[in-house]
């Protein structure tokens, strides 16, 4: 790789090295995020022709479009901006989320969390994702470059700054989106070498949040009757208990080879509603089997495995953090999505990344994946 020549601005790089990290990029995570990305496009397509013909699959490609475009300007960010620009992303999710409480958010399905703008929604809560993945990065890392554990202060303002979009989320209230933030914060912790101790203790908090959300009136009477149908399928059989039960239907159906694209009876008789976002792997099962879901499966793994080998490599301490960020919340996302589809895990309306039709959801996890390609090649930069 050629190397800054001098003059060059520290830690840049020359015009022709800017061209051989592209050739330098991690390609099997572009790969499985693209093929993610169209395989989405037929499930939605699938799950939504008989509603909206095309319209559905137009939007993802066009939200498909844009989330590339905001990975490769992330990727071609020098590292040291993203850093810099960190308190005032996490600034600008935080502000996302009380205008969600405010007069100017909607309310969808129980949840105020969007907020109207012309033309289409924004979701802050997948912003916050984001946002935590660089804001805890920046804070945990200091002393990280170091190579020492960062001190009890630090630690602590790192569950201050995680707490407070995780308690806005809540008050909304979206349960899904909370809990992965509680999830990337404790991975990022974690990573960081701050002592089990605090670690447990921050892991106490964070649960104590969720254990009372769930406990008081803040959740909405649908979202806990997700909880219950979890519990009890057959509490409401007529309401979220018979969605999951249609869910389990579709998957099982598909068998080996399953029916056939537009040929699933379940998803072409239009019997699981929001199949295009939160049972979009529904799809998949019934109208590709097991052979197809698996795929799928496959492709999600393999974006996660190859987030955590750009973590471990990660030459700073910054970039790690951030990646394991990234990882964490990509896992516990993928982990829960296809456990609610599977009945193994309760319904909390969580898309599965790169599949689900969202434009904030596929917006956000392209800049993840833009973030993690940015790691990869400043990491590449140093080692050459």
């Amino acid at each position: 790789m050629t190397r800054t020549a001098a003059g060059a601005p520290p830690g840049g790089w020359t015009a022709d090295s800017r061209q051989l990290s592209w050739t330098r990029s991690d390609w099997g995570l572009l790969l499985a995020a693209s093929a993610l990305c169209g395989i989405g496009a037929l499930l939605v397509w699938s799950a939504t022709r008989h509603v909206d013909g095309a319209g559905y699959l137009v939007r993802h490609l066009i939200n498909t479009a844009i989330g590339v475009t905001l990975a490769v300007l992330v990727i071609r960010t020098d590292s040291r901006i993203i850093r810099a620009l960190a308190p005032w992303v996490y600034l600008g999710a935080v502000l996302g989320l009380v205008l969600v409480l405010s007069p100017l958010g909607s309310t969808i399905n129980g949840s105020r969390s969007w907020i109207q703008v012309p033309g289409f929604s924004i979701q802050p809560a997948e912003l916050a994702k984001v946002a935590l993945c660089v804001g805890l990065a920046m804070i945990l890392a200091e002393r990280g470059e170091r190579a020492a554990p960062p001190p009890r202060a630090d630690v602590w303002l790192a569950v201050v700054i995680a707490g407070v979009p995780i308690l806005l989320v809540l008050a909304q209230p979206d349960l899904g989106s909370a809990l992965v933030l509680v999830m990337l914060t404790l991975g990022v912790v974690a990573v960081s070498g701050a002592s089990r101790w605090w670690l447990m203790s921050a892991a106490a908090l964070m649960a104590a949040g969720v254990f009372a959300a769930v406990r008081t009136d803040l959740l909405d009477p649908y979202q806990r009757a997700r909880l219950t149908a979890f519990a009890d399928p057959g509490a409401d059989p007529t309401g979220i208990g018979y969605q999951v039960q249609q869910v389990k239907i579709a998957i099982g159906s598909g068998g080996w080879t399953g029916q056939g694209l537009f040929s699933g009876r379940q998803t072409q008789g239009g019997f699981i509603p929001f199949q295009q976002t939160d049972f979009v792997f529904s799809v998949a099962g019934e109208e590709f089997g097991f052979i197809g879901a698996l795929i799928v499966v496959a492709l999600l793994g393999l974006v996660v495995v190859r987030g955590i080998l750009i973590a471990r490599r990660a030459q700073d301490s910054f970039g790690r953090l951030v990646a394991v960020g990234v990882v964490g919340w990509f896992l516990f996302q993928i982990l829960e999505n296809l456990g609610m589809n599977l009945g193994l895990m309760p319904v909390t309306g969580l898309p599965l990344p790169f599949v689900s039709y969202g434009g904030s959801s596929m917006f956000a996890c392209w800049i993840a994946i833009g973030l993690l390609e940015n790691v990869h090649l400043v990491s590449l930069r140093r080692l050459y």
